[in-house]
């Protein structure tokens, strides 16, 4: 193929937003009046949202309570799992999502390949999320600055911080990426850092410990609490993780989406295996998880976060401050993606007739202008966390979100699986696909059935929290509250439609053509070939490196 011709392929790529309408093709009436959502992500905010998009305080906070609750071995483990899982769902939502390069993305797929009721419930499952989410990030922010000062009420901080969010709309998707491009890249490097530094301190070269080596693996041990710890390590490790899929949303918004959505997928791998598992390896080295210190990190309180907790241990200097800015600058990058999450979410449901009309609204600069308005009004609930008793009521709103990530994940793997089925069904040629995951349809089964296991788990943590406590029913809705919302959601848009009648869009029926972007199958060297056992190896590869 000549160097022209794939050059025009790849301006092909660039889809409008609203190649799916709820019609079959653009919302004409909508796009009359609205402008269109800008392409303006680039690979290297593709890949920065993948790599580091998502790192906050469930990795810098939160790893502390689940070390303290299951142990160095449980928390590894526990954060594999979830980090195997989301592989695969990553993978799947990629094969989709450069197929379908559309607005709403695994809202839009779930609605279309598995049913419309289910994906009313997802789509505000997961908008309710950012939105929650977004004022306990402000908190967040604000709490990181009382490690320097204690003696300025959270609020200011609250105000400061929704300001800064508020001039980043401003500037659109393009605001949000080069955001998270800068952010991202300062994570990292704190990550990095504190892999070379854990190794330091663990063979002795920083403090009066001397060498620590694996000592603390055998006393107190590597497990804790046995099945009860290991099952608190998943609601954890859901909260860290989430935000991974805001790869597959922000698909709508990138300019070569066949080039960007496969490259930024495949850097989960190093974020999962890096970033995650080989920092909590070694945190567990230089932590025992008996540290009564730990049982206090969670929520916002990054004054014992595990990372600020092991440098102050080893001794060393002005370095403790340095990593509470890292947290701060996270907590305000995730903040920064609530609104990216939500409003696209909104935005895209709206288009469909399944939220307020308004909220469709795109103006001339490409941003859901209502939507943004409605996120950033959700931020004013952050001073609740300066009122009295306020945390309280702030704690229920979080349980919103509690279970929400396993929902769209699993509904991700789902939506592939059902897109697959129906392909086949349809006497569609596998080749026509521009990227295609390297397991296919098994590999969105296991990321379903460790989506599956990960609820059984959080359902019985839920229920005993630690060996010997009993089920108490505010304990247990705080930690499942998302469970009963996520099914209200979905008997009220069928009983909202009518449509009792079926359980999922017929594999006939589902329109396979609008909005996608197939490849001729003359073209099949433009894409890695996946059709025999025997290259199962180099496609593993070449899906995750």
């Amino acid at each position: 193929m000549s160097d022209t011709t794939i050059e025009k392929k790849n301006a092909e790529d660039v889809v409008s937003p609203h190649a799916y309408a709820p019609s079959g093709g653009r919302d004409e009436e909508v796009g009359t009046v609205n402008g269109q959502l800008h392409t303006d992500l680039k690979s290297r905010h593709m890949q920065m949202i993948a790599i580091g998009g998502a790192i906050g305080a469930g990795l810098f906070i939160g790893s502390g309570s689940a070390l303290y609750k299951g142990g160095p071995a449980a928390l590894v483990i526990g954060y594999l799992i979830v980090g195997i899982m989301l592989l695969f769902t990553m993978q799947a939502l990629a094969e989709l999502a450069v197929l379908y390069p559309v607005n709403g993305a695994f809202y839009t797929y779930v609605v279309r390949f598995v049913d419309p009721s289910w994906g009313f419930a997802m789509g505000w499952d997961y908008a309710i999320a950012w939105l929650t989410v977004l004022p306990f990030e402000l908190i967040a922010a604000g709490i990181t600055i009382e490690f320097w000062r204690p003696d300025l009420n959270v609020a200011i901080w609250v105000t400061v911080f929704l300001v800064i969010l508020s001039l980043i709309q401003i500037f659109g998707v393009r605001g949000y990426g080069e955001v998270e491009f800068v952010l991202s890249m300062i994570k990292i490097a704190a990550c990095s850092g504190f892999i070379i530094l854990g190794i330091i301190i663990d063979c002795g070269g920083v403090g009066d410990r001397g060498y620590i080596g694996a000592k603390y693996w055998y006393e107190p041990g590597a497990f804790k609490n046995g099945f009860n710890g290991f099952a608190g390590v998943f609601v954890v490790a859901a909260f860290a993780f989430g935000g991974t899929e805001l790869v597959g949303l922000a698909a709508a918004e990138s300019a070569n989406p066949r080039k960007a959505i496969p490259k930024a997928s495949k850097q989960v791998f190093f974020r999962i295996a890096f970033f995650y598992i080989i920092n909590l390896f070694i945190l567990g080295l230089i932590l025992p998880n008996d540290d009564e210190r730990l049982a206090s990190a969670s929520g916002a309180n990054s004054s014992y976060s595990p990372f600020v907790l092991a440098i102050q241990d080893a001794g060393i200097a002005v370095l403790p401050s340095i990593f509470n800015a890292v947290i701060t600058i996270s907590v305000i990058s995730v903040a920064n993606s609530c609104t990216f999450g939500s409003t696209r979410t909104m935005q895209a449901m709206a288009e469909r007739g399944m939220a307020p009309k308004f909220l469709s609204y795109v103006d001339k600069a490409g941003r859901p202008i209502y939507c943004v308005v409605v996120q950033l009004a959700f931020g004013l609930l952050g001073y609740l966390g300066v009122a009295q008793n306020g945390l309280d009521v702030f704690n229920w709103l979080l349980a919103l979100s509690g279970l929400s990530y396993f929902f769209v994940w699993g509904s991700c793997c789902v939506a592939h699986i059902r897109f697959r089925m129906a392909w086949k069904t349809q006497g569609r040629d596998l080749r026509e696909i521009p990227y295609r995951t390297p397991l296919g349809i098994w590999g969105s089964a296991i990321g379903l059935g460790l989506n599956f296991l990960c609820l059984i788990a959080t359902f019985y943590n839920a229920l005993y929290p630690s060996p010997n406590a009993q089920p108490d029913a505010a304990t247990f809705f705080q930690a499942y509250l998302a469970a009963p919302i996520v099914i209200a959601l979905y008997l009220f848009w069928k009983a909202w439609s009518g449509d009792w009648r079926r359980m999922w869009v017929k594999l006939s029926d589902i329109d396979l053509n609008a909005g996608a972007r197939p490849i001729e199958i003359d073209d099949e060297d433009e894409i890695m070939e996946m059709k025999t056992w025997a290259n199962l190896p180099k496609r593993l590869l070449s899906a995750f490196f």
